[in-house]
């Protein structure tokens, strides 16, 4: 079995080398990964200052965890009209007297309660709420005494670039970072610890910038260097690879839920990985992350986006779509605004914007209009899909509908127009040719005055056709004010053609949302009027193909009977024209405005997506499939007696398109036509017009069902500077997100950036930078990064964040040692040692993947099916098979593996990855036994190791000769540990090989025994 496999070597012989088995593993589990750590005592700036009470880090935490609840922002929970949240709340005079009397703790009421023996006196309410502790009585007490003066929460508050303290080793700085580190260090008693040897931090720095491992050769050349700067030009090459972008994209991509389906229950598959390779070009062209930000949030509302702008909006399409039949979209396109809203809080504000969807605000100062004010500068945009094929595929495309043109005239050319023998397909042709000329009538175009709709917006395109756009609902109605008609005589009928378009869902003609989106759509009924005055409608023919009586989806009688669950459709059938005739009875003149009310009504949303009307007064109109275009040119000739040779062609394509007796001849064609790429077609962003803005309200308790007041769009109160001058759309929301009058973005963006390389941000909780934030742990420095950040100057890196990434690793702090944290800081808040922690879950599987030489280094593209279970899957609905690539396309980065909201993929599961359902600000780290169990015994952890062997038998014996045990045996410990083993490391592996000698793969067994220790996927 697995595990006496791994534990069959001699106990004690690995004490040098991390747990090497799986018991040992496992039975130390703790020590896989560091627990997340706790905020030190103090974060203050001088020693002088930690006896000081400070408001925001000393006072507020304290009002927040007990009185916030009921004396808060929230006026939905407020009691007895007590705000101890502002300072002004906190002096209104009670009836004589005063929460807070400023210098004066014991005549305050808030100390009285807090410290009254009764316990209908006693704040908080004994129901439930702990109690005050003495140190946080005495906190108050203090801070009263003191004059209980109210500060801004400092994240609020604009951050003003301090100057890099003093220190008494400055001789260990390397940069301003350092300075404000060690500064925190000597204030505690502290010293930094010893600088990496250079195979650790090569190592790490190529992990940690690039998520893969440097080979054996590039470590030699580092580690044999003699040049001062040889790290630093390290580091530069790395931030110059395109690897980094794939590293830091993965990153961005838990901030952005990136997933390749759409969710819940039917979770069917979505086209968005060209917004994946959007962000790692951004990524790696180091795009200043204010216009990185704007592009992922308004890229479409640019002057002149480019596609690359629009593609970028797929940052909010990420969010999740429900397909199940029978539901209100608008209903999840609500869930999906609030998810826009949460995500843009978190990502640009570091704010728990979601907590005020149902009400105001427990904590920080956003009201429950604020939520939806926010929400309204979001959710003027409607969702269509945008062509992202990239140039080679559209050439190919192009070429292939150019040869299948070609061929389609030669066959035509050679069996139809030319003497032929087959007097068969001649008489066919004939006849064909007689019975749709018998057809022909003089149709002409009418386009509307005037278009209502219940929700979709309806433009008049350049042929007169009517395009509808954005929301829809399960009963709509279109109602078409048409012009006076211009004729001698009375119009006999009309004529609506269902087309198809581009934008629309499977391009048309409908805009069906049943089960997804689909190019469906269900005319349930039509009225016709001249004035107040009813037209009678008739019976007539349409282009689809088995309409007939009982047939409730196509027949053209279902239109006026009064019942609005029959109608004319086109099941099956879409992205193809069709055409429905319906005469008048009597025939009428139409010499007066006239109207046409369409009524779309099924048990989802079946609306029509573009169509034409037009009118005939010929005496038995029919419908025809042949184009509208084709049948006026045809008419023509008819009328003047001479068919031109190139109408006769496209007759000719016609028939050679779609009659039976040209299948044969078709042949060729569709041998063609099969190999024409799909095209890409991702998900963007697209701003409505203004004059069809769409109306925000606020919601009572967050249901969608509870509509409220209308709200106008506008950033959270307390921010805006000049409420007459915010932002009123999505593009100004996203310059101002960037803008200096927004004190949280810079912050929130280096505490990110920290964090990628030291585990925890300067502040911890990432994703939450408001009053129940945990202070920053070196405040100075999180100003002094964030300034330096947004500094557009020569002395500032304007916005970019592969300059902030370079400047700390160039750090010492960066550098230093990883170890044990000192008893001072047992969760190395202030970093005397460099943080030791699990890599995520790609950087693993990335790590071994360069290490063993598997790694396909493609930069983009479609995602990847690396091997897993079939069990996955198989439990998710549908049952969906799991098709496993082969190839190079196996060894992708884990970057590229298709994601699966319902169903993620289980290796990276058990190390914590996402499943792409929620932004994710920070990933948990557990450890549990399983693990290392999928270390041992996932298939596409087996190959791995497979190819680790591979690769050390290889280096052993380059030119194919037998290799000694022990040469093989160094070079796969360098190859998975990166360092060099130790001589007891190397007598206790071969000892282990000896004990699997007789497996088929002896190697492997040693390759997947070193994977899975503790040094293997730890910082180094």
């Amino acid at each position: 079995m697995t595990l006496s496999m791994t534990c069959s070597s001699p106990a004690g012989l690995l004490s040098p080398l991390c747990q090497l088995s799986l018991c040992v593993l496992v039975c130390a589990a703790g020590t896989l990964i560091a627990a997340d750590a706790q905020p030190i005592e103090s974060s203050g700036s001088g020693q002088a200052d930690v006896h000081r009470v400070d408001f925001n880090r000393d006072v507020r935490p304290i009002l927040a965890k007990h009185c916030f609840t009921c004396h808060g922002p929230d006026e939905g929970t407020r009691e007895a009209d007590l705000r101890l949240d502002t300072q002004a709340g906190s002096r209104q005079d009670l009836g004589g007297y005063q929460a807070i009397k400023p210098g004066a703790a014991e005549e305050s009421e808030l100390i009285l309660r807090v410290t009254s023996d009764d316990e209908d006196l006693r704040m908080p309410p004994s129901d439930g709420h702990p109690p005050l502790g003495e140190a946080e009585i005495a906190t108050l007490r203090r801070w009263i005494n003191s004059g209980g003066r109210y500060e801004v929460h400092w994240s609020f508050q604009p951050a003003t670039e301090p100057s890099p303290p003093a220190v008494e080793n400055p001789g260990w700085c390397r940069g301003p970072i350092d300075r404000f580190v060690l500064h925190r260090m000597e204030q505690n008693g502290l010293s930094p610890d010893a600088e990496a040897d250079p195979v650790s931090l090569i190592r790490r720095v190529y992990l940690d910038l690039l998520g893969t491992t440097p080979t054996p050769e590039e470590v030699d050349r580092f580690v044999a260097s003699d040049r001062p700067d040889a790290y630093r030009a390290l580091v530069d090459r790395l931030l110059a690879s395109p690897e980094y972008g794939e590293r830091f994209a993965r990153s961005w991509l838990d901030l952005a839920r990136y997933s390749d389906t759409n969710g819940y229950e039917k979770d069917r598959p979505r086209t968005i990985w060209p917004y994946r390779n959007w962000v790692i070009d951004a990524i790696n062209a180091d795009k200043p992350y204010d216009e990185f930000s704007i592009e992922q949030l308004a890229g479409d509302m640019l002057a002149d986006a480019t596609r690359s702008q629009r593609i970028a909006t797929g940052f909010h399409r990420n969010t999740m779509l429900n397909e199940e039949g029978g539901i209100d979209p608008l209903e999840y396109r609500f869930y999906a605004m609030v998810d826009r809203v949460a995500t843009t809080g978190t990502v640009w504000m570091g704010l728990t914007t979601g907590c005020a969807q149902c009400h105001t605000h427990k904590y920080d100062p956003l009201t429950h209009t604020d939520y939806y004010a926010l929400m309204a500068l979001m959710d003027n945009a409607d969702e269509p899909e945008l062509n992202a094929d990239p140039p080679a595929v559209i050439e190919q495309r192009e070429s292939i509908l150019r040869r299948i043109a070609a061929t389609e005239h030669d066959i035509v050319d050679r069996v139809l127009l030319a003497a032929d023998d087959d007097t068969t397909l001649q008489a066919a042709w004939a006849e064909w040719q007689a019975e749709r000329l018998e057809q022909l009538s003089d149709w002409w175009t009418v386009a509307p005055d005037r278009m209502e709709s219940t929700m979709p917006t309806l433009a008049v395109l350049d042929d007169g056709s009517v395009l509808a756009s954005g929301d829809a609902t399960k009963r709509d109605v279109y109602s078409l004010t048409m012009p006076a008609v211009d004729s001698d005589k009375p119009i006999t009928a009309i004529r609506i053609e269902a087309l198809s378009h581009p934008t629309l869902p499977a391009k048309g003609p409908g805009l069906a949302f049943y089960e997804g989106r689909r190019g469906d759509f269900f005319l349930s009924e039509l009225e016709m009027s001249i004035g107040e005055t009813p037209v009678t409608l008739a019976v007539g023919t349409t282009s689809v193909p088995g309409a007939k009586p009982g047939n409730g989806k196509t027949f053209p009688g279902n239109l006026f009977d009064g019942d609005g669950s029959t109608g004319w459709s086109i099941p099956g059938d879409a992205g193809q024209t069709h055409r429905l005739v319906i005469p008048l009875d009597p025939p009428t003149r139409l010499d007066q405005p006239w109207s046409l009310e369409m009524l779309f009504e099924r048990h989802y949303v079946a609306a029509l997506g573009r169509f034409r009307i037009d009118v005939t007064t010929d005496e038995h109109p029919q419908a025809m499939q042949i184009s509208s275009d084709l049948q006026r040119r045809w008419l023509a000739c008819k009328t003047s007696g001479q068919i031109s040779a190139k109408l006769k062609q496209d007759l000719a394509l016609e028939f050679l398109r779609g009659a039976d007796e040209m299948a044969e001849h078709r042949k060729p064609i569709d041998r063609l036509r099969n190999q024409i790429p799909d095209d890409v077609r991702t998900l963007v962003m697209q701003e409505r017009p203004e004059s069809n803005r769409r109306v925000t309200r606020r919601r009572h308790r967050g249901e969608y069902l509870q509509p409220k007041e209308s709200v106008d769009a506008a950033v959270p109160e307390f921010f805006a500077t000049d409420p007459d001058d915010g932002p009123s759309d999505r593009l100004e929301l996203a310059r101002w997100l960037v803008s200096d009058t927004n004190p949280l973005v810079g912050r929130v963006t280096a505490n990110r950036a920290w964090r990628e390389f030291f585990g925890t941000g300067i502040v911890r909780t990432a994703g939450d930078f408001g009053t129940q934030s945990e202070s920053p742990s070196h405040p100075e420095l999180l100003d002094y990064l964030d300034v330096r950040l947004r500094n557009t100057s020569a002395e500032g890196i304007g916005w970019s964040i592969k300059r902030l990434h370079r400047e700390i690793v160039l750090s010492a702090t960066y550098r230093q040692s990883v170890g044990t944290p000192p008893s001072a800081d047992p969760d190395n808040r202030l970093l005397s040692v460099f943080p030791y922690r699990r890599y995520d879950a790609e950087r693993i599987r990335d790590a071994f993947l360069s290490g063993s030489g598997l790694l396909s280094r493609q930069i983009g593209g479609p995602s990847v099916y690396p091997p897993q279970p079939e069990s996955v899957v198989q439990m998710a609905y549908g049952s969906t098979a799991w098709p496993t690539s082969t190839g190079a396309d196996r060894y992708r980065r884990s970057l590229y593996t298709y994601s699966k909201r319902t169903a993620p993929f289980a290796a990276y599961t058990t190390f914590d990855a996402p499943s792409g359902e929620l932004c994710i600000a920070r990933r948990d780290r557990s450890t549990t036994p399983l693990q290392a169990l999928t270390l041992l015994n996932d298939q596409m952890y087996l190959e791995i190791a497979e190819g680790f062997a591979d690769a050390a038998v290889r280096d052993a014996a380059p030119s194919g000769s037998d290799a000694e045990p022990r040469e093989i045996a160094r070079h796969l410990f360098r190859r998975v540990l990166v360092r060099q083993p130790r001589e007891g490391e190397l007598d206790a592996i071969l000892a282990f090989f000896r004990n699997q000698s007789e497996h088929e793969r002896p190697w492997m067994l040693v390759a997947r025994a070193l994977m899975n220790t503790d040094e293997a996927i730890t910082t180094p």
